[in-house]
Order: structure tokens, then sequence, then C-alpha cells
């Protein structure tokens, strides 16, 4: 008995089904199509085998791609392989895609089969998948099915080949728009300005000029010689510019207003604007079916090629037409109607615009619309499928044309297509040698700019983290000094507040105290004795005041000494090492003499 599976892509995995009485239900269908809708029926008919979910968003998204396209993916197989039962011959597996049912009946030899009552099974499966399968509920299969959709259609947009040719195909649709636009309003401006100068028309023929015209002109009683190098300058001929000058002094126009100048000068003022936007937007079309299709764009023109991409849709449908179909595009109507009526086919559509068809005789025409519309179909599908665009094959088929031009004129034999192509491979092959050249310069150089880069930054960095340290050094080192400084400080604050609060006691510790001071004082100071020679006299002197104010006095006369004898600490140590021990006992014992005597 033949076993029937069926196999179900979710967004969640895969799942894989048997169904029961596969005779009596090929029989039924009209019983399996309203089992499908009571889930208790559907359950009698359909059996779970297995499921087997995606392990990410990331494999869900890969097997879709490979579903959609045909292609048994690993995981798939592997599913398969586990589940389905060995005996290939005695299983029959359900699948909704005919594409995927035949890669796998390709590759795993299962017979697959689609439609009919496996359609209306799928149907009851996709109803009811979130019961059949445990743990998983309907909002959590919907949320799955709307991330997967997301993630599908964007990897769609992106992976589009044919993005690059819609810039092409809006851009020559606007172009077309951007000449009816222009040509309807410059038609405004000639009505509206002809009232007032209605012989500018006879002598102007191009719209741009005219508007351009318009808008300097103004009101032609005020046009004068002094403006005559200026009308030169819009019209490119001192003739016109002569005529103009001449027919505005004797012109039939009609006085106009002010308020009525100003409007006209600001819509020409606009015509003018878009003419010029007209133009850059056809130097951008060019500059893109450059990249885009250089031969095609060398063989028939920019417009040319890219109204045949507009109208094919991508250039990918243009290079998948046949030679017949290019030669009559955009000339379906004519050719429908010929069709019906058993009149003549047209013999060109959009290629008739091509410089080609109209140096060609009339006799000649539809030969040569059908010779390059043969190279119109090779030179799109070169562009389509070539890695390195280049424009050397629609140059090569160029020359080609001219020479089919001549033969058809002169009877001159042209040269065979396989020798030109020969040709253009060899050129073509330079062309890409010298392209990967430059690539690989502007790399380098890319990699040295970011190399110089690299290295100024680490040098900025080596710099900063080099002073930082030097930044710190000096915070370290300042509060170390006014440590050293608060000891030395804060004695003399309290002597000072001593000596502010009590001034009488102080004296006496002076006085009992004032030879070992004295003393201590003149050893330290022996070394810059030179230095402050006067006020060492003058200090022991001072000492025995009595007054309250001359105690002050003296008392703030050590202090001063105190800072400068700790701030030439250093010098006094080194130079009471360079003092001889003889110079330092007789000074210590005249001293001593004095204060004897002073006592």
């Amino acid at each position: 008995m033949v076993l029937l599976h069926v196999l179900f892509e979710h967004a969640v995995g895969y799942a894989l089904l048997a169904v029961k009485e596969v005779e009596e239900i090929s029989l039924l269908l009209p019983q399996v199509e309203e089992c499908v809708l009571n889930l208790g029926k559907f359950h009698n008919i359909v059996r779970l085998v297995a499921f087997c979910p995606f392990a990410s968003s990331h494999v869900a998204l890969e097997n879709a791609n490979a579903v959609s396209e045909g292609v048994v993916h690993e995981d798939l197989r592997l599913f398969l392989e586990t589940y389905l039962p060995s005996k290939k011959k005695k299983v029959v597996l359900g699948v909704g895609d005919p594409k995927i049912g035949a890669a796998i009946q390709e590759e795993l030899g299962y017979n697959c089969q689609t439609g009919g009552v496996i359609a209306e099974i799928l149907r009851g499966i996709r109803l009811h998948f979130h019961n059949l399968v445990k743990g998983l509920t309907d909002l959590s299969a919907c949320k799955a099915q709307l991330g997967l959709g997301h993630s599908y259609s964007r990897a769609k947009v992106k992976f589009n080949v044919n993005r690059v040719d819609n810039m092409i195909i809006q851009s020559i649709s606007l172009l077309d728009q951007l000449d009816k636009d222009i040509n309807t309003f410059s038609m405004r401006v000639r009505e509206w300005y002809g009232y007032h100068f209605p012989e500018l028309v006879k002598i102007v023929n191009d719209n741009a000029t005219y508007c351009r015209l318009a808008q300097f002109i103004g009101n032609r009683k005020e046009l004068n010689e002094d403006k005559l190098e200026k009308l030169e300058e819009l019209t490119m001929d001192g003739a016109k510019a002569k005529a103009i000058l001449d027919a505005s002094r004797s012109s039939m126009g009609m006085d106009i207003s002010a308020i009525d100048l100003i409007n006209i000068e600001s819509f020409s003022s606009r015509v003018v604007s878009l003419s010029e936007y007209r133009q850059s937007l056809h130097t951008y079309l060019r500059s893109k079916m450059s990249q885009v299709a250089p031969s095609l764009s060398a063989l028939i023109g920019e417009a040319v090629g890219a109204r045949l991409i507009a109208h094919a849709g991508s250039l990918t449908n243009l290079a998948k037409y046949p030679a017949s179909t290019v030669q009559i595009l955009g000339a379906e109507k004519a050719l429908f109607r010929a069709l019906k009526t058993r009149g003549n086919t047209p013999k060109y559509g959009l290629i008739f615009h091509s410089t080609f068809i109209g140096r060609a005789a009339a006799k000649n025409k539809g030969r040569i619309s059908r010779y390059l519309a043969n190279k119109c179909s090779i030179a799109s599908r070169i562009d389509c499928f070539s890695e390195v665009p280049t424009s050397v094959f629609g140059e090569k088929l160029r020359e080609q044309v001219e020479e089919r031009l001549s033969f058809y004129e002169t009877g001159e034999i042209p040269r065979k297509n396989l020798d030109v192509m020969k040709e253009a491979m060899v050129q073509a092959e330079e062309v890409a040698v010298e392209i990967a050249r430059k690539l690989e310069k502007q790399e380098k150089k890319r990699l040295k700019k970011e190399k110089k880069r690299l290295a100024a930054i680490a040098l900025m960095a080596s710099e900063n983290s080099g002073s930082t340290p030097e930044e710190c050094e000096e915070t370290v080192e300042r509060p170390r000094k006014k440590k050293k400084q608060r000891p030395q400080e804060a004695p003399q604050e309290n002597g000072m507040e001593d000596s502010s609060s009590s001034v009488l006691p102080k004296p006496k510790k002076k006085k009992s105290l004032s030879k070992a001071e004295l003393v201590s004082s003149d050893l330290e100071e022996t070394a810059v004795s030179t230095g402050f020679p006067k006020r060492k006299k003058s200090l022991p002197k001072e000492e025995p005041a009595s007054d309250p104010e001359e105690v002050v006095n003296s008392s703030s006369v050590p202090k001063k000494k105190k800072k400068l004898s700790s701030k030439e600490e250093p010098l006094s140590s080194g130079l009471e090492e360079a003092a001889g021990s003889k110079s330092s006992s007789s000074k210590k014992k005249k001293k001593l003499k004095k204060i004897s005597q002073e006592n």
C-alpha cells in the first residue's frame, strides 16, 4: 500500500504529516473539503510524524529563500532522509510548490505530488497547524510568520539585481516629462510676453533663449545700446542682438504695467531654471548609463539606450529579448493593428531615434533597423552579464553598423563579426587590466592614508600619555611643598596669635632663651652673613626693648628670619661645609663676647 506524506513549510520549521486512508480520500474530495474546517475530523485524517523547528530567524530566512528558488536546503534534505521511510517506491510525498517537488524528486528520489487533494490537506494543515504541534500557540505562529515575511521581502529588495536600472528608468522618464513641460511653459511665455514685444518671437527660435531674453529685457522701452553686449552673450550672435535692439525701437506691441512685467519675469525665470535642471539631469543620465550599460550607450546613445531599458523594465529583461522584439520595441500598437488588419508590420520602434536609421536611405531603413536591433541585443547581453563593464564592445559594434551602412551605399564588404569580436576581446582584456591597476592604486592610496591617519592618532595618543605623567608629577609635587611649608607656618601663626593675645609674657621667654636662640640663628646665618650683615647686628640690640610695640616688632623679625632660613637651608648647609673651622670658631667667640657685654 502506498503511504502518503505531506511536507509543510512554516515560518517556525518543517513539518511532516502522514495521511490515513489514501485511496478513500482520493475518491471522496468533497468530504475532504468538509473535514478541513472541523479539527476533530481533520485529526482522523492527518497525523503529525515529525516537526523540525528552525534554530534562528537567519536559518528560517535561508530555508525560505531556498524553497522559493526551488532548491533543496541541507536542513530539508536531512529532515526528509531522517523521517521518511527508507523504501522510496512505497512513499508519495505531497508538496505545495511544484518547483521544490521537482527538486526533491530529482535529488532524493521520492515521488512528489502537487495539487488536488494535497492542496486541500495543506489548507487544513495551515489552518490547524498550531493545534497539531505541541507547545505552539496561534500568537507565536503569527509573530514568526510576520517576522519571516518582513525579512524575506527585505532580502528580496536588497538582492534585486535590477535596482541600479531603476535610477535610469526614473531619470529618463523625468527627462521626457521635463521636455514636455518646458515646451508647454515656453509657449506660454512666448504668448504672454508677445503682447508687449511680438517681434522677439520671430527673431529667437530657441525656447530657453527666449525665456532668458524675456527675463533680461523686461520693458522694451528701457532697452538701449548699453545692454547690447549682454544681448550678444545671451543670443550668442551679434546680428540677432542688433536685430532685437532695432525691433525694440519700432515695436508694435502694447504697453505693459510693472506688475505684469514682474509676473512674466518670475515665470520665465522658473522656465530657465527647469531647462538648467534638465541639462544637469541629462549629464546624470549619461554618467549612469556609462556605469550600467556602457556598450549599449556607446552603440546607440544614452537617451535611446535608456528608453529601451525603461520600456523593457530592466536591463536583464532587455537582454532576454530577441533581436526581433528589440527592433519593434515601442511600436506595439502599430504591430497589433497591423496583425489585426493584416497590413504591413512596423520596421522599427524606439531605435528609430538612432542616427543610423536617419542616415540610411528609404529602401535600406528596414534592413539597417534589423541589423541595429541585432547589435543592440548583443550589447545589452554583454552589459548585463559581464563582470567588468567596458565600452569596447559597444564601440566595435558601432563600427560594424557604420561598415554596414557604407556597404549599403558603396558596396564595400564589411569585416566579419568573428574578427571584430576577437579584436574586441583583446582590447577588453587590456582595459580590464588597466581598470584592475587603477583599483589597486586607489586601494594602496587608501591604505596609505589610513596608515598615516592611524600613525597620527597614535602619535597624539603618545604625546597625551607623555604629558599626563608630567602633569601628575606636578600635581603630586605641589602638595608636598605645601605640606613642608605648613608645619613651618603653623607655629608662626600660633606665635602671632599668642603675641597678639598676650604681649607681656613673650619678652620674658625671649629674655630667658635669648642667648640660645641667638647662637643658633648666628650659626645658621654664618654662610649668608655677606648678604644680610646689618640685620644680624641690629637684631640683638633691639631685643631688650621694654615697650610692647618693640616686643611685637621683635617677635615679627625672627619670623622673617625663619622664612628666609627655611628657603635658604640648602645654600647655608653647602656654605657651612665649605667654610673653615677656624673662621667659624673666631666668629662665635666675638659674638659671645658681645652678648655677655650687653647682658
